[in-house]
């Protein structure tokens, strides 16, 4: 599984002029809105999204209290969209009452969320830059205990049946064989449409911060940054990839920004009002400069993404979203809040695939930004 960073701006006209942010398609995206751009993407009527986006919403504004009331036995969240609530993994039982109290759901897993973040993160150090291409990457998953090794289809070899045995001294592993294609980020040579422009690489842009915009940070380079136009646009001022992958452009050159995505004329464009992280299983939608408005779930977070030849994204969000060189930088976002900025993935438009993105909040607290909201 090819594993594709898709350098692209994040969707978003942040730092466009006003009379271009919205062309012939300036009314917010509403709920509604969102609702029904996103019915194609799920097979649901209107009001079943709509039900679904609120349901959703409620559900990640009630995790922090969640959390918080499970306290150490705190094992994991995820959306179950059947029932249409937020669920707590609980290593233990005493905290069951307080956490149902909140409003949602429990299940015993075997291991709490703090146990297995460490087991990763002694998996990520183990692992080191030399990781076998046929090995996508890992994450944990919070009903098994364990940390979950990709590895493609057919590509089972004695160089990751090593690695496998290398990485396992952090603790229990599950080996899991996933589509046989590599990811890789999403970049693109320059084309037309509404992206940015770094030397010879076309973006997409993510949210507006105050003082710029937030986009991919391997889309970052020294100098200057050209807007849809072709006009000067910014600069970046801080770019971390691999590791990371988060950059942040400081605006100017008669540019502002704005708290919007852009609906591409599949949907009207969305006002971000917030950045409330949206629980595994929730549904999401990216906008992006060169395959614009697609919808999926939230499928895994702090995931690590081999993109090959010792580039690792630690922290990644999936989703089973798709994406095309270009979209890279590009938003996601569930409802009115801003979730992350398009890294890089597998697959296309046309077939499907899946696509990893940086959590915001991440990158708000790297640089000290503020989110522009509505």
């Amino acid at each position: 599984m090819k594993v594709l960073v898709a350098a692209v701006l994040v969707a978003g006209a942040l730092g466009v002029p006003a009379q271009a942010v919205a062309a012939g398609n300036d009314q917010p995206l509403t709920v509604a809105g969102q609702a029904t751009a996103m019915q194609k993407d799920f097979g649901l009527t209107e009001q079943q999204m709509n039900a679904r986006l609120k349901s959703e919403t409620d559900a990640a504004k009630l995790l922090p209290t969640a959390q918080k009331a499970a306290g150490t036995e705190f094992g994991g969240a995820w959306y179950d969209a059947a029932k249409q609530k937020l669920v707590i993994g609980l290593a233990g039982s005493s905290r069951a009452t307080a956490v149902q109290a909140t409003g949602v759901d429990t299940i015993a897993v075997p291991k709490t969320a703090a146990v297995l973040d460490k087991q990763k993160a002694a998996v990520d150090k183990l692992a080191g830059k030399a990781v076998p291409a046929a090995v996508s990457g890992w994450s944990t998953d919070a009903k098994t205990g364990s940390v979950v090794v990709n590895v493609q289809a057919g590509k089972r070899s004695q160089a990751v049946n090593a690695f496998v045995a290398k990485i396992a001294k952090a603790g229990t592993l599950t080996v899991r064989e996933v589509a046989a294609q590599a990811p890789q980020t999403f970049a693109a040579g320059t084309v037309g449409g509404d992206p940015f422009y770094v030397d010879n690489i076309r973006c997409s842009i993510g949210f507006s911060v105050y003082g710029g915009y937030v986009t991919a940070g391997h889309c970052g380079r020294g100098g200057r940054v050209r807007g849809w136009d072709g006009s000067d646009q910014g600069d970046f001022r801080g770019w971390s990839f691999p590791g990371n992958d988060y950059g942040f452009v400081a605006t100017g050159y008669g540019w502002w920004t704005v708290p919007v995505v852009i609906g591409w004329g599949q949907t009207s464009d969305s006002l971000v009002r917030g950045s409330w992280e949206a629980p595994i299983g929730t549904s999401v939608c990216r906008s992006g400069s060169t395959s614009h408005w697609h919808c999926g779930t939230v499928t895994g977070k702090n995931e690590t993404v081999n993109y090959g030849n010792g580039q690792l994204f630690y922290g990644a969000t999936k989703t089973n979203v798709c994406a095309e060189p270009g979209d890279s930088g590009g938003s996601f976002i569930t409802g009115d809040q801003a979730q992350g900025v398009t890294s890089g993935g597998w697959g296309n438009c046309s077939s499907g695939g899946e696509t990893w993105f940086q959590p915001v909040n991440e990158i708000l607290q790297a640089y000290g930004l503020t989110l522009h909201t509505a």
